[in-house]
């Protein structure tokens, strides 16, 4: 790390610390358009790893040729998790977030085939019948409550038929934890866990 980003690690971790603990939806947004632009290089200060690692799970649980595969970023953001698909040979990725700033910046990478404004349980999301839906989150002690409120919209989808679970995979070195308060039991490192999910969106009966 230069000195440059050493210098400005306390204002990182002070962002996405008082970023995380945000629970209104509509102020979180706020917050996420905002801080947009430097996103990026904000995420990186922590080592996040969520997109690498997502992408690793997802070339395992498809076995077919990637450039075939039609896959849903779910929360795509700034498109962190679309530079780590094009690398491994899946093309046909589509976004979806709820940061209009985000998927401005998600759009300059020019690898996404389409992106939407949508946030996953507020509307139905815009993804192709039979694609592959790919989300993480955070699974330190802070994000709990949000998990549990995620997980029980994926339970809703996945009883409703209309998607099936593949893969639900706790991983550790999430990223770097901004706070001892954030690191809980389960901290590796100084680094919080975290979840990543996958699903196959079901064909709808004819």
């Amino acid at each position: 790390m230069s000195r440059e980003e050493t210098e400005k690690l306390p204002q990182v971790l002070a962002r996405i610390g008082a970023s995380h603990g945000i629970t209104d939806l509509a102020c979180k947004l706020r917050v996420y358009d905002d801080w947009a632009p430097e996103y990026d290089q904000d995420v990186a200060a922590l080592k996040y790893r969520a997109p690498g690692l997502a992408v690793d799970c997802l070339s395992r649980a498809f076995r077919g040729p990637p450039h075939g595969a039609l896959i849903l970023d779910v929360a795509c953001g700034t498109g962190l998790v679309g530079v780590e698909l094009q690398a491994r040979g899946f093309l046909q990725v589509q976004g979806v977030d709820g940061s209009p700033e985000m998927l401005k910046q998600a759009q300059a990478r020019g690898l996404y085939h389409r992106l939407s404004l949508c946030t996953l349980g507020q509307e139905p999301l815009p993804n192709p019948e039979g694609g592959l839906v790919c989300l993480t989150t955070r699974s330190n002690p802070s994000n709990l409550p949000y998990k549990k409120a995620l997980e029980a919209t994926l339970d809703s989808l996945e009883q409703a038929g209309e998607w099936e679970r593949l893969v639900a995979q706790p991983v550790e070195r999430w990223e770097l934890a901004t706070s001892e308060q954030e690191t809980g039991l389960g901290a590796s490192d100084g680094f919080i866990s975290g979840i990543i999910y996958l699903y196959r969106k079901q064909e709808r009966a004819q």
